[in-house]
């Protein structure tokens, strides 16, 4: 039986010397430690010797299975090494090659037109106030001069929230915000998102305005006309030609529409300016006395005049876009252009 220990231990050694795998190394250990492995059956055959014999030999085959068993652990961790450094010189990156190249994103149309308005006005001394998307009911409405049985209130225009909250459908409560909470001279503007019942071609539930105002002593429509056309000039051309026309908004009086040359056809006439050579870029006009009288301010002291653009419409007229839903839509080879 020592015999058969002995050769079985150097067959053990001279096969783990062999291993270059972890693989190799589990095969070995099933072929001499498993269930059916050849220590386990040299402990089964210990029956069939003499009680006299028994002793010595099963203390030879333990002494066997001990042995192997720390080789096997010694040899685990130099192959591990082995298979690690193999690893890692297959895995060397060649730093002489191109990388890849990653795509960088770029501002939106809309975020940077709506920066290049911002930049115009705040030359003109103008600053940016901030207010809340979901807003009061009266500062949506009844502090700008729109009675309750104003047609602006209407569901199918205003997202109602709750009865007296509603998504704001304009930024203009911000302008109230900030004339009660600061005393003239004030020049504001509140840029943002805004909601309305609206989806078409021209319109969207989501856009975004800027809207601006500005109040002091002997504030007066001329004023007003000189800021705007600056404006347009400054974003389309000194060539653009400006005319306003009379209209009608509940905070303003008197209130104007603003109009261009057409950008597509120069005053020629064509589809988008509906053959007329003009075209609709924002609304303005003198704040309502009634305006003044909800934040504390003095009518007969005090006058302004506030206007609204309509970010998206500037970003179309700008880059030439025929409908407002492909700004949303965030379509890629549509926004690689900008």
């Amino acid at each position: 039986m020592e015999k058969q220990v002995e050769k079985l231990l150097n067959e053990a050694k001279k096969a783990l010397d062999a291993v270059d795998s972890l693989k190799e190394l589990d095969d070995i250990r099933v072929r001499f430690l498993g269930k059916k492995g050849e220590i386990t059956s040299l402990l089964k055959s210990l029956g069939s010797l003499s009680p006299k014999e028994r002793p010595a030999a099963g203390n030879a085959v333990n002494r066997a299975r001990k042995e192997i068993e720390d080789l096997l652990a010694e040899r685990k961790v130099v192959v591990q090494g082995e298979e690690t450094e193999r690893s890692l010189k297959s895995q060397v990156i060649d730093i002489s090659l191109p990388g890849v190249e990653q795509e960088r994103g770029t501002r939106h149309p809309v975020v940077r037109v709506m920066g290049e308005i911002l930049d115009i006005f705040r030359g003109m001394g103008f600053s940016v106030h901030q207010g809340p998307e979901v807003e009061k009911d009266y500062y949506n409405f009844e502090a700008l001069n729109i009675p309750k049985d104003h047609p602006a209130r209407d569901m199918q225009d205003t997202f109602y929230v709750e009865e007296e909250i509603v998504l704001r459908t304009h930024t203009s409560p911000v302008q109230i915000r900030a004339m009660e909470q600061q005393d003239p001279p004030l020049r504001i503007l509140s840029p943002g998102r805004v909601y309305r019942h609206d989806y078409d071609v021209t319109h969207s539930p989501m856009f975004h305005q800027v809207e601006g105002f500005m109040v002091d002593e002997g504030v007066a429509f001329s004023d007003l006309k000189g800021v705007l056309v600056e404006f347009i000039h400054q974003f389309f051309g000194s060539e653009v030609p400006v005319r306003f026309r009379p209209s009608f908004f509940p905070f303003t009086e008197p209130s104007a529409e603003v109009d261009m040359g057409c950008v597509m056809c120069r005053g020629k006439g064509c589809r988008v300016c509906s053959n007329t050579g003009w075209m609709e870029v924002l609304g303005s006009g003198m704040i309502h006395p009634e305006v003044f009288r909800h934040v504390g301010y003095d009518p007969e002291k005090y006058s302004g005049f506030a206007f609204g653009i309509g970010v998206e419409r500037m970003a179309m007229l700008h880059y030439g876009i025929d409908d407002i839903r492909v700004l949303f839509e965030n379509d890629v080879p549509f926004l690689r252009q900008f």
